[in-house]
């Protein structure tokens, strides 16, 4: 049986998702300690970033705590503002605050396609067209192109807040086509435990979710520190 973890969650003050659907992809008994990051109403922007980014850094370091397994930074679109290196600049300064494994959504997200193979997917988002210009530029640097996307262009976080899981089914089925080799629905406040089993069953292809790649690398980094500690021991 696989060991329980606590994981330490930090999202924007406006996720009403992830906390609650971590968990049920992590081993039995998982529970989740999060970080709520403060911010506005409106999407973020490259001009809002530093100051939010500044506040997650602050937020971190409650997470210190031997209790915490693995730290998980699970804002999205943080992570597609920031590109590649700038979203593996944020792990490495969260580890360096709490001592901890990071993982990131945005960079789950690729690990968890490169490891499939899948090189060519569709793409089912909330964001604006500048988020979605970035996302879609981090996948490249990974080696996946966007074959097919669509999105629910919400102009704040209520409307993204309102969105239900079979709203996100459905756009996904509207999306999914022959020349995609997996979907991914992209941003850890749609709603998506759910829905995927079904949606891999009729598209006899993976589908993935930013909550779900994330759950896996929380995993993969709680056991890897595990392993480090008995061997150091």
């Amino acid at each position: 049986m696989e060991k329980a973890l606590h994981v330490g969650l930090m999202v924007p003050i406006n996720n009403t998702t992830m906390a609650r659907e971590l968990p049920a992809w992590l081993p039995a008994g998982s529970t989740c300690a999060t970080q709520r990051i403060p911010r506005g109403k409106g999407l973020l922007t490259q001009d809002s970033l530093p100051a939010y980014m500044a506040q997650a850094l602050k937020l971190a370091e409650a997470f210190n705590d031997p209790a915490v397994d693995v730290v998980a930074y699970g804002c999205t679109a943080a992570g597609f503002i920031s590109g590649p290196a700038g979203d593996a600049a944020l792990g490495d300064n969260l580890a360096g605050i709490t001592g901890k494994r990071v993982v990131t959504t945005a960079r789950s997200m690729v690990l968890a396609l490169q490891e499939m193979g899948a090189t060519k997917i569709a793409l089912v988002t909330p964001y604006l067209d500048a988020v979605n210009t970035q996302l879609k530029a981090f996948l490249a640097d990974g080696g996946i192109s966007v074959m097919r996307f669509n999105s629910f262009y919400v102009q704040n976080t209520d409307e993204l807040g309102r969105i239900e899981a079979q709203q996100v089914a459905k756009l996904a089925r509207e999306t999914m086509a022959d020349d995609c080799e997996a979907m991914f629905i992209g941003c850890s406040q749609l709603p998506t435990y759910e829905i995927l089993d079904d949606l891999q069953r009729e598209f006899g292809r993976p589908a993935l979710s930013s909550i779900q790649v994330t759950a896996r690398q929380a995993q993969r980094a709680a056991a890897a520190a595990a392993a480090a500690a008995t061997a150091s021991a």
